[in-house]
């Protein structure tokens, strides 16, 4: 049975690259996506075309139990989960408080925090059983600091940021490595920031800032970084950090 990597929210950006990344380097990979069956299977082809080996699922998080018979379901019929990446986004869109519903704000934290907290309840135990284990939570700059018109999705990634540190407290001395990673920056990912700014504008972007200028995160360096701290030694384990492209200000400073 090979070792498996587990991304919820592989999309065409982050997840599948990162999904991509690790199917590179022998593990199976598991993508799971709410939408979007044919991307999903151009995904899982790709991965497959250069010599991986990987599975995809189309997953509502938000219904109850799925993520719950998901990774039993996947540690039953094809390997252990030694790497999970919590990719699933929160943002509803920047609005002013009198436009910010209460179904998106309870949204965002069911997506943000709840799903992780049911993923860990039932990986946590399977991982610390074996005495190791990774998450590696993607995050954004609305964990650090809470900005105008950020009512549903500030709140749900702070969350996520101390449900991270609260894990790691309890079980990085059982094995289990968190990493809360901070991407504070625009990612070069069509259906991400090219969906939020349409497909025009998203262009004018990757020609003024992206491409040759490097100015947007590209993802497949992201997975380069995720791929590591996997791989980290226990004695010098990463539990957060931040990624930006080297042209942008810090979340602190900015």
């Amino acid at each position: 049975m090979k070792s498996v990597c587990l991304v919820l929210g592989a999309g065409a950006g982050i997840g599948g690259t990162v999904a991509t990344k690790f199917a590179s380097e022998g593990y199976h990979s598991c993508l799971c996506r709410r939408t979007d069956q044919n991307g999903l299977n151009k995904l899982v082809s790709n991965i497959e075309k250069q010599g991986g080996s990987a599975n995809g699922y189309l997953v509502d998080a938000i219904e109850e139990n799925v993520l719950e018979d998901l990774i039993v379901s996947i540690e039953k019929e094809i390997g252990p989960i030694e790497v999970l990446v919590y990719n699933l986004g929160a943002q509803s869109g920047m609005k002013p408080l009198h436009e910010t519903t209460l179904k998106e704000f309870e949204w965002g934290w069911r997506m943000a925090d709840l799903g992780l907290f049911r993923v860990a309840k039932v990986l946590c135990p399977l991982m610390e059983e074996r005495g190791s284990g990774t998450f590696l939570v993607t995050s954004a700059t609305a964990a650090m600091r809470g900005n105008k018109n950020q009512h549903s999705h500030a709140p749900a990634m702070g969350g996520r940021r101390m449900l991270c540190q609260t894990l790691n407290d309890e079980f990085s001395p059982k094995g289990i490595h968190v990493a809360h990673i901070v991407v504070d920056g625009m990612v070069d990912a069509p259906d991400t920031l090219g969906k939020m700014l349409g497909e025009e504008m998203f262009k004018q972007l990757r020609e003024s800032k992206g491409m040759e200028h490097d100015g947007l995160i590209l993802p497949e360096k992201i997975a380069e970084t995720y791929y590591h701290l996997s791989q980290q030694h226990r004695s010098a384990w990463t539990h957060e950090l931040d990624l930006r492209a080297f042209s942008d200000s810090a979340w602190w400073n900015n």
